[in-house]
């Protein structure tokens, strides 16, 4: 991967993301949705992640990617951040890059956290970099059982390895792998993902409330209500 030179501050924050194309992105949100839509509502999930992560004072802002979304993903973020190809395919191979590539060069905290996740509040991810000052590994699980956030100060060989990700057990078998590799774990406050119909329905109703959360997908989560009454309204669906 491309070496990238970074600050001396020793924190960088680093989106797991995808370029937003059909049957690539949200893949279980597009059971509910039309395709485009579905790309549409992630190009604004990850805009305002952007926005998040770099409203962060003194963190590097940093990109990890499939290597067939580098260029895609540069040209959406109009090259705000860097943007670097990860090694192998798949989510542990990403997170597995993250940690092999920006503490390659020095010592760093590194927090990797999901691409669609602007909702979350800045406090949790400063106090991840916070946290890691006194530990070797921080997660932010989930309340379906995964986890949302992975940060470290080093490359830990093996902690992705061997399957989880993206199921049920995921935190539980990330933590276990920390526990055999002797790891300090430390865990945020538990949060959700964009993943499933009901898991929107509870984003819009957030944004509704608080709009300048994540202001894009607050837009887009209106206008594409607003088209569904409609809709119900002129087929004569209640």
């Amino acid at each position: 991967m491309k070496s990238v030179h970074y600050k001396t501050d020793g924190c960088t924050l680093v989106i797991m993301a995808k370029a937003p194309r059909a049957g690539m992105v949200k893949t279980r949100l597009a059971r509910n949705l039309p395709e485009l839509a579905v790309i549409d509502l992630y190009r604004c999930l990850l805009e305002d992640t952007l926005d998040l992560a770099k409203g962060l004072d003194s963190v590097d802002v940093a990109m990890v990617c499939p290597e067939c979304d580098v260029e895609d993903l540069a040209r959406a973020t109009s090259n705000k951040v860097s943007v670097v190809a990860q090694s192998g395919k798949g989510l542990a191979a990403g997170l597995t890059s993250v940690f092999a590539h920006f503490s390659s060069a020095r010592p760093r905290r590194m927090v990797a956290f999901n691409s669609d996740t602007p909702h979350l509040r800045a406090s949790i991810l400063q106090n991840a970099f916070d946290a890691l000052i006194g530990c070797e590994l921080v997660v932010g699980p989930t309340h379906d059982g995964g986890y949302y956030l992975v940060g470290a100060k080093a490359s830990y060989q093996g902690l992705f390895n061997g399957g989880g990700i993206g199921t049920e057990t995921a935190l539980e078998t990330l933590t276990a792998r920390a526990r055999a590799l002797n790891l300090s774990v430390h865990l945020t406050d538990p949060f959700y993902d964009i993943d499933v119909a009901s898991d929107l329905s509870r984003l819009a109703a957030e944004l509704r409330a608080d709009p300048g959360r994540a202001p894009r997908t607050a837009s887009w989560l209106a206008e594409f209500g607003q088209a569904i009454s409609e809709t119900r309204s002129r087929i004569g669906v209640p």
